[in-house]
């Protein structure tokens, strides 16, 4: 495993105590300093007073307090802003989806691997980090900054967390280029990640969800067949 990531901090946040144990032991023998909550609410509360670089949350139903508990999470203020994976009996495709959508940046479904979700905690804990040279990227009237994480469109901030903020950030860098879905599931979700590609498909039409009130979001355009770019329309 790369000895860069095994510093990194990890919240698992599951009422399971067998899964949630089994998990830690694996993390902290890949030497990972792993914290365990089973209580929604004060895992909140511990990712505000010492975030974590990222959190494991079990989620076992489609609403309720493990779904809150995400949007909450993914709403924390950069730079405590952590990644997230999420682990679930629930394994239907709209569950993936719907997790995905959120800004999650990894699924994975129980009973799980040990070793295959330590392998995709690395993997996520890889994914390309912003140039700290690049602080504010501006387009027309939508400005990133990247020294807060905030987007503004047209004087107001627009709620754009997680896998999706990278997501707009990388494409707002290369304004015009076109990536196909491999490439964007590199720069974005890490090289070694295994989501699939309709990974890339769900969160930017969640992007463009978003973009779309404050006028944005026909500025991702679709190049069929092929992937996505960033432009002004009818360039």
């Amino acid at each position: 495993m790369d000895s860069l990531d095994t510093a990194k901090r990890v919240l698992i946040v599951d009422r399971d105590l067998v899964s949630r144990e089994r998990l830690r032991q694996a993390l902290c023998d890949a030497g990972f300093s792993v914290r365990t909550i089973d209580d929604e609410t004060l895992a909140l509360k511990a990712v505000m007073e010492s975030p974590p670089h990222l959190v494991i949350a079990d989620w076992n139903k489609a609403e309720g307090s493990a779904q809150e508990f995400i949007r909450d999470l993914l709403c924390v203020p950069a730079p405590r802003t952590p990644r997230l994976i999420i682990v679930s009996t629930l394994s239907e495709e709209q569950d993936v989806v719907r997790a995905l959508a959120l800004g999650a940046d990894d699924y994975v479904g129980k009973p799980f691997s040990v070793r295959e979700t330590v392998a995709r905690v690395f993997a996520v804990l890889r994914t390309r980090v912003r140039e700290p040279a690049r602080r504010e990227l501006v387009f027309d009237e939508l400005v990133l900054d990247a020294s807060s994480s905030r987007v503004i469109a047209r004087g107001r901030p627009v709620h754009v967390r997680g896998a999706q903020y990278r997501l707009l950030e990388f494409l707002m860098g290369h304004p015009g280029r076109t990536f196909n879905r491999a490439q964007l599931l590199i720069q974005v979700w890490g090289g070694d990640s295994e989501v699939d590609e309709r990974t890339v498909d769900v969160n930017v039409q969640r992007l463009r969800k978003t973009l779309s009130e404050p006028g944005y979001g026909t500025y991702i355009h679709t190049i069929r067949g092929f992937g996505y770019r960033f432009m002004r329309p009818g360039s």
